[in-house]
């Protein structure tokens, strides 16, 4: 998580987790949010072999779009990573950087140097978790030949000594900061000093990969059983690409395996959510999520949850490459021509909350404690729902471009939300703006990511979910040249205040840093960059059988480590 108060990393890091995880648990919905909490929780005292174990169904909504941790881009992807792969740090229940495979840590007084000690850890085919294995995960990520989209993790966000200029092509990938000291000592460089540094650490691209093993699976890493090593607390034993179903099963050599209950996780992904209601009320799902239909018929029920999931949805407008979209006032009258709280309230039904920031409510806080974006009317200006200013930016943009319709294609996921608020969208839109017309294209996720990064859309409805807790995990994207920054916009003074907030002065202090990213968001907002629509909450089913699963709105959205299940 990012936060930057000059105070020591550990103890910070500790009480930020637990105000940024509580936060996100209490905005969901009321009492069901202290079900959510008391799920997340009470693993943490529930001592493995207290249950009789066994597997834990879990319903995705999608499939894994990769298992390789150095390229791998989406939640569900990390979820499954996570749950066969230690980093250096983990998530503890609430949110906070601790110990995984680093049993311990050093950090200069400048702090730039940091020093990980790992523990005796074990990959599943037998060999040692070693400092070299992180050195070949961290330098796979940066390389130009991998093409990693979280590459800048490294750079932007990490600063890790040489990561930007072997993204570029200048330096040779052995030049990256990180050095395997010997097989436990791991000693990683900055260029400046990141205080948020240690929470990276538990997020999937960091991960380290067994250079003797990722050789010997040449082109098909990550593609089956045979082709992936565990060291976490899970070994995955049935998968094949965009697999259905798939399966892990307990670590017996994992270094914490006293802490894991259960005897294995088995998924199922399931699309349509009749279905997956059905499923888990005939007991073949102990976890589901549900659409907003469904909540009026569950939310009375004590196994109903709605946690907090950290994303923000919006829509993206191809700025670059479409001459109309290109026009602000079009792009405001857009943004001014969506009702948010009928999105949330009359079609999503689950907790998910209106959002006219750039950077959502209730994962990210400030020097003084505060939330980052709990003024939702800052930018009111720019961003509401008014169809009065919608009506006269449209008539101004028409003007400009003279015409007086439009017609836009939006890119939106397969998956049965994002169609039902696509469909709102378009209604709202082609109302309030006589003349414009949104044609929906729906493709699977991974088509849709692909075709949006490849700037072959007009419109998109897309989401992003925070990496670490600061809002750089957002504003970042929209820096020239990102490859989260879909539209292709640019903007000198908005990149000069990013760059001055990571690497100059401001990055040392933390007030001015955060005034300065409130006016980084204005420029997103005021140049209608993105329309914001709402910060999602996850209706979720959990059997009560089960406990301790840990749900986070950072990074890793769930965690089954030290989930129990009861017979």
């Amino acid at each position: 998580m990012r936060f930057d108060r000059r105070i020591s990393r550990r103890s910070f890091l500790a009480a930020a987790g637990v105000s940024a995880a509580a936060l996100a648990l209490t905005a969901c919905g009321g009492s069901s949010s202290t079900a959510a909490s008391t799920a997340a929780s009470t693993g943490a005292s529930s001592a493995a072999g207290t249950a009789a174990g066994g597997t834990l169904n879990i319903m995705l909504e999608t499939e894994v779009q990769s298992l390789d941790p150095q390229i791998a881009t989406d939640g569900t992807s990390f979820e499954v990573i996570a749950d066969y792969t230690d980093g250096l740090m983990q998530m503890d229940t609430d949110g906070a950087a601790v110990p995984a495979i680093a049993e311990s840590y050093d950090i200069s007084e400048d702090g730039k140097t940091y020093t990980f000690h790992l523990r005796d850890a074990k990959w599943s085919n037998g060999d040692a978790v070693t400092a070299a294995d992180f050195v070949f995960g961290w330098q796979r990520a940066v390389d130009p030949a991998n093409a990693s989209e979280y590459s800048y993790m490294l750079s932007d966000i990490g600063q890790v000594v040489n990561a930007a200029e072997i993204i570029a092509g200048e330096k040779p990938v052995t030049d990256l900061g990180v050095t395997a000291v010997d097989d436990k000592t791991l000693e990683v460089q900055l260029n400046v000093p990141v205080s948020y540094f240690l929470s990276l650490m538990y997020f999937p691209t960091f991960y380290p990969v067994n250079e003797a093993f990722f050789n010997t699976c040449a082109d098909t890493f990550g593609t089956s059983p045979d082709t992936v090593l565990s060291n976490g607390a899970f070994v995955l034993t049935d998968y094949q690409p965009a697999a259905t179903a798939f399966e892990l099963v307990k670590n017996a050599d994992y270094y914490d395996a006293d802490s894991v209950a259960l005897d294995g996780l088995s998924y199922q992904v399931i699309k349509d959510s009749q279905q997956a209601l059905m499923s888990y009320q005939t007991g073949t799902l102990d976890i589901t999520l549900l659409n907003g239909e469904q909540v009026d018929q569950v939310k009375d029920d004590p196994e109903f949850i709605s946690v907090g999931a950290g994303y923000l949805w919006y829509i993206s407008p191809n700025i670059n490459s479409v001459p109309e979209l290109a026009n602000e006032n079009l792009r405001k009258a857009l943004t001014f021509a969506l009702d948010r709280d009928a999105i949330t309230g009359d079609v999503l039904k689950d907790g998910s909350a209106p959002c006219y920031t750039a950077v959502p409510p209730q994962f990210a806080t400030g020097p003084d404690g505060s939330d980052f974006s709990a003024d939702q009317t800052k930018y009111a200006d720019y961003c509401a729902f008014d169809a009065a200013k919608a009506a006269e930016y449209y008539e101004t943009a028409k003007s400009e471009l003279g015409k007086d319709s439009f017609s836009f294609d939006m890119v939106v996921d397969a998956d049965d939300a994002p169609q039902k608020v696509a469909q709102v969208v378009k209604e709202q839109l082609e109302t309030t703006l006589p003349g414009l017309t949104v044609n929906l294209t729906v493709e699977p996720k991974k088509q849709r990511v692909q075709d949006m990064q490849d700037g072959n859309f007009q419109l998109g409805l897309t989401r992003w979910g925070p990496d670490y807790a600061d809002p750089m995990t957002y504003l970042g994207m929209w820096v020239t040249g990102n490859s989260n920054n879909y539209g292709l916009w640019s903007d000198a003074e908005y990149d000069s205040i990013i760059e001055e907030c990571t690497t100059g002065d401001l990055c040392t202090d933390p007030e001015g840093r955060w005034a300065a990213l409130y006016d980084a968001e204005a420029i997103v907002l005021e140049q209608a960059v993105i329309f914001p629509l709402y910060g999602q909450c996850n209706a979720e089913m959990v059997s009560s059988a089960v406990t301790g699963v840990e749900f986070h709105p950072v990074a890793l959205n769930r965690v089954y480590k030290r989930t129990v299940k009861n017979a």
